[in-house]
C-alpha cells in the first residue's frame, strides 16, 4: 500500500486515494468530494487497476435513474527510487504512482555544475529506469539528482504548478527509506518527489482541521539556495555601513548569516560552500570553526585556496 493508491474501505461503500501515511498504523484517504479522512491499514483493500476493465457492467445504463460519478485521481505517488542490481550497485528509477502523465527532466547538480541525464514522458502508473549505476563504494560522492515535472491529463483538468525536486543521499536517512517500490514490486529505497513539506498530522488533529473554517492561505517556505562562495565581511552584509551597531551586534549579524547560509546549503543539497571571514582576530573565524565541528550536517571543513583566500576563508564540506 503506497501514497497514491486508489483503496476501498472493507466495511463501507467509500471509495478514494492514500495521500499521507499517519501514525498508528493508519492512513489518510481523500474521498471523491475532497475530504481527507484517517483510516486504519486494516479497514481498506487496494484497488486493482483492471478492475474497472474486467467487472465493467456491459448492460445500458439509463443517465437519469444512475449519475455520474467523478473518477477519483490519484494526485500524489511520484517517486525516485534507489533500487539494488547486485551487492554493490544501485539503479535509479523514476516510478509514476499517479493517474498523471509527467513530462520530465532529471539530471545530477555537483556544485555550481547540471549535467542533464535524461528526459521524456512518464505515463500514469509507470516507471522508467535511468542509464546510469550507483557504487555503493562510492556514496559519499553521489551527486544531488534534480527532477523536473509537469503534470499533464488530457481534456480538462486543474492547473498545476511544475514540480522541482533536489536530492541529495544522505547516509544517515538514506537506509531508513527502505521499501517495497511501487509498480516494480521490488524493495528498493523510496523517495518521494512530490511529497508535502508539512509534517504528519495526528488523527485526531486531523479530524479537527476537517471540522474547523478555512482561512487565509499560508504560502509554502522555501529555503533560497545560497551561493557557493559567501562573504561575511561587515561591509558586504551592510553596504550601506554599521551605523550604530555595537561589535557584538554585527558579530550576531554575521553568525545569523552563517548559520542561514549554511542551512540552506544542506536544504538544497550542495556537496560544499565557502564562507569568506578574514583574519583579524579571529574571533569570527573561531566561532565559526566552533559550530562546524557540532554540526551533524558538515562531513569536514578546512582552509580554503590560500592562494585566493589566504588564511582568511574556510571550505565545508557537508555530508
Amino acid at each position: 500500500m503506497n501514497i497514491g493508491d486508489k483503496v476501498r474501505m472493507l466495511r463501507g461503500r467509500e471509495e478514494g486515494v492514500i495521500t499521507r501515511f499517519l501514525t498508528g498504523n493508519m492512513v489518510e484517504m481523500e474521498i471523491e468530494d475532497g475530504f481527507r479522512i484517517p483510516v486504519l491499514k486494516s479497514e481498506l483493500v487496494v484497488v486493482s487497476p483492471l478492475e474497472a476493465t474486467r467487472f465493467r457492467n456491459e448492460s445500458p445504463v439509463d443517465p437519469v435513474k444512475a449519475p455520474s460519478r467523478p473518477d477519483i485521481l490519484a494526485n500524489k505517488g511520484f517517486y525516485l527510487a534507489f533500487v539494488p542490481q547486485n551487492d554493490r550497485d544501485m539503479a535509479v528509477h523514476l516510478v509514476n504512482n499517479t493517474d498523471w502523465e509527467l513530462p520530465f527532466t532529471v539530471g545530477e547538480e555537483r556544485g555550481t555544475r547540471f549535467q542533464g541525464l535524461q528526459t521524456g514522458v512518464l505515463k500514469a502508473r509507470a516507471q522508467l529506469k535511468l542509464n546510469q549505476l550507483y557504487s555503493m563504494e562510492k556514496f559519499e560522492e553521489w551527486p544531488t539528482f534534480v527532477v523536473q515535472a509537469l503534470w499533464f491529463r488530457p481534456g480538462s483538468a486543474t492547473l498545476r504548478q511544475p514540480l522541482l525536486k533536489r536530492l541529495k543521499p544522505r547516509a544517515q536517512s538514506f537506509f531508513k527509506h527502505k521499501k517495497t517500490v511501487p509498480i516494480l514490486n521490488q524493495n528498493g529505497h523510496l523517495f518521494q518527489v512530490d511529497e508535502e513539506n508539512d509534517k504528519p498530522v495526528e488523527p485526531e488533529a486531523l479530524r479537527q482541521q476537517m471540522l474547523e473554517p478555512k482561512g487565509e492561505a499560508i504560502e509554502a517556505i522555501s529555503v533560497e539556495r545560497p551561493s557557493a562562495i559567501v562573504d561575511l565581511h561587515i561591509e558586504q552584509l551592510l553596504p550601506e555601513g554599521p551605523g550604530k551597531r555595537s561589535t557584538g551586534e554585527l558579530l550576531e549579524l554575521q553568525l545569523k548569516t552563517f548559520e542561514a547560509k549554511l542551512e540552506g546549503a544542506i536544504a538544497n543539497g550542495m556537496d560544499e560552500i565557502t564562507f569568506i571571514h578574514g583574519v583579524g582576530n579571529g574571533v569570527l573565524r573561531n566561532e565559526l570553526h566552533r559550530r562546524l565541528g557540532k554540526h551533524t550536517g558538515v562531513r569536514f571543513f578546512e582552509d580554503a585556496q590560500k592562494e585566493r583566500f589566504g588564511y582568511g576563508a574556510t571550505k565545508v564540506k557537508l555530508k
